[in-house]
This record gives structure tokens, sequence and C-alpha cells, in this order.
């Protein structure tokens, strides 16, 4: 199982982000909930960006490019294994510096690669 960390995460059922968290739950992974909503997504507790993870396998982004450059020192110093853009959070700025850093970079959706066992 892939230890995942969602950032966008959000108690809103209606999001995708909710979506992916209940569905990694749902196929055994466990996660990590960052946003900015107070709740939860997935039975699991959304939490604010705090210290960086160690043990992180995939980080999958579900904030837009707009508001991602906060993240970019966080999401380089957890280092994960894998860092999926879902569809509207593309950016190759961002995604150069995590190749840069021997981090696997998809554009991708997390609900599809769950759904097509390719998570």
């Amino acid at each position: 199982m892939k230890k995942t960390l969602i950032i966008g995460a959000t108690p809103n059922a209606t999001r995708y982000a909710n979506s992916a968290a209940v569905k990694l739950v749902n196929a055994g992974h466990e996660i990590i909930n960052i946003g900015i909503k107070k709740g939860e997504a997935g039975g699991v507790s959304i939490e604010k960006m705090g210290e960086p993870y160690s043990d992180v396998h995939t980080i999958t982004l579900y904030v837009g490019k707009a508001h991602q450059k906060e993240y970019y020192d966080y999401i380089l110093k957890t280092n994960p294994k894998r860092l999926i853009f879902n569809p509207g959070a593309e950016n190759e700025e961002l995604a150069v510096l995590a190749k840069d850093a021997g981090i696997e970079v998809l554009e991708a959706c997390t609900l599809v690669l769950l759904a097509t066992r390719q998570y």
C-alpha cells in the first residue's frame, strides 16, 4: 500500500479531493489530508501544512497552479516517490522541480488510477 498525502483535501463530499480520500482509504492506502478547511475526508482529519512527513510514497495535488507555490518546499522536503497533478493542477514549474529532485511526476487523475488498478 502507498501512503498518500492529499494536498487540497476538503470535507466537501462533492469535490474530487474528497472522493479520492474515500477511495484511497477503501483501497487500503493510508492517507494524510492537508487543506485549509476543517473537517475530515475519508475518515481522516484535515490538517494544515506543518512539518513535512518523511515516509510518504505519493503526493496527490488538488490545488490549482495559482495556489501551489506555498507548497513547493513542503512537497520537495516531503520527498515522495511520486507526485500526481490531478486535472486542473498541472504546473510545469513544480513538475521540473520535482523531477530534478528525483520525484516521479504524473499528470493523471488519482480516481482513474484507482479505478483502473494502476495506482
